[in-house]
C-alpha cells in the first residue's frame, strides 16, 4: 500500500498536471458518481492535497474528489486522453486540454463538499500528518504520551492512522530503527528520551522519504552503495526488506518478524533495549 510520502508525491504530480486549468471532461467508473461528471466539467482544479494516505482534489465550485488508493490504487499522469496499455480498471479520469490524471484500481472514491469532508469517517479521525510542515516534534511527543495511545504496542500503534497519519509498514520499521527502540515496547515502557527519539524519527524519516523518493537509509550511505552498483532494494532502507543481511550500523543480521499482522524488520542489537524507565 502506498504510504504518506508516495501519496504526497502523487499529489504533487497531479497538481502539476491539472491545477489552475479548466477540465474538459471528468469520468467516474462508479454509477453513484456519474452525475458529478457534468457538474465538474469545465470547472477549475484549485488544489490537490494529501491527507496521510488519502487525497483531495479541490474544484472552484467548493466540491472535492476524495480518493484513497488502499492496496492497489495507482495514479498515472498522461497526455490528454492518452490511456496506457494496462489490465488495471480505470476508476477516475480528470482531463484538461493538455493532461489527463488517471486513477486505476482504487475503490474508495467520493465527491464531497467542505461539510462532508469535515465529517468524513476516515478524514475526521486522522491524527497529525507527519508531512504537514506545521506538525512539530512536541505534538508527536504528546501523541505518544496521550492516555489513549500510551498503553498500545508500538508495532500496532505506528500503523494506526488515528495516531499519526501517513505511516505505513516500511516507515514503521524504519522509524523504530532510527529511534533505536524495540518494536515490542509500548510508549508506556519507554523513557521520555526514547519517546522524543520516536517523535523525531517519525517526522524525519517520513519527510526524508518524501523528499528522496522513498529512501529512508542514510542518504550519504545510500549514494555510496548506489555508486558501487548495489540495486535500489539494497540501499533504500536501513532494515525493511533486509532479513538476514548485516545491519548498516553494527553488522548484526536483520531480523524479520510478524507484529500486528504485518512483517516488521529490526536489528536485535541496535533495538535490543528493554524498558529503561
Amino acid at each position: 500500500m502506498p504510504e504518506g510520502p508516495e501519496i504526497k508525491r502523487a499529489a504533487d504530480q497531479i497538481a502539476k498536471a491539472i491545477t489552475h486549468r479548466p477540465t474538459t471532461a471528468v469520468f467516474f467508473a462508479f454509477p453513484h458518481l456519474k452525475l458529478y461528471e457534468a457538474i465538474l466539467q469545465n470547472r477549475t482544479v484549485t488544489a490537490v492535497q494529501s491527507r496521510g494516505k488519502a487525497l483531495l482534489i479541490r474544484f472552484d465550485n467548493q466540491l472535492s474528489i476524495y480518493s484513497h488508493n488502499q492496496l492497489y490504487g495507482k495514479w498515472m499522469i498522461r497526455s490528454a486522453h492518452d490511456y496506457p496499455q494496462t489490465t488495471r480498471q480505470l476508476r477516475l479520469a480528470i482531463h484538461n486540454a493538455k493532461k489527463s490524471a488517471l486513477l486505476y484500481s482504487a475503490s474508495d472514491i467520493d465527491v464531497l463538499d467542505d461539510i462532508a469532508i469535515a465529517h468524513h469517517p476516515f478524514l475526521c479521525k486522522l491524527g497529525p500528518d507527519l508531512l504537514d510542515n506545521t506538525t512539530t516534534v512536541e505534538q508527536v511527543v504528546e501523541r505518544f504520551t496521550d492516555p489513549t495511545f500510551r498503553r498500545r504496542g508500538l508495532a500496532a500503534l505506528l500503523l494506526n492512522q488515528q495516531f499519526l497519519c501517513g505511516l505505513g509498514n516500511y516507515l514503521r520499521s524504519e522509524v523504530l530503527f532510527v529511534a533505536r527502540v524495540s518494536p515490542r515496547l509500548r510508549p508506556l515502557d519507554c523513557a521520555l528520551s526514547q519517546i522524543r527519539q520516536l517523535a523525531e524519527a517519525a517526522i524525519a524519516v517520513t519527510r526524508q522519504s518524501y523528499q528522496s523518493k522513498g529512501i529512508t537509509n542514510d542518504l550519504q550511505l545510500a549514494a555510496q552503495l548506489k555508486q558501487q552498483g548495489y540495486p535500489r532494494r539494497e540501499y533504500r532502507h536501513f532494515v525493511f526488506g533486509r532479513q538476514g543481511k548485516p545491519c548498516y550500523r553494527c553488522s548484526t543480521p536483520i531480523v524479520k518478524d510478524i507484529l500486528a499482522g504485518r512483517r516488521l524488520y529490526f536489528c536485535p542489537h541496535c533495538q535490543g533495549n528493554e524498558s529503561i524507565r
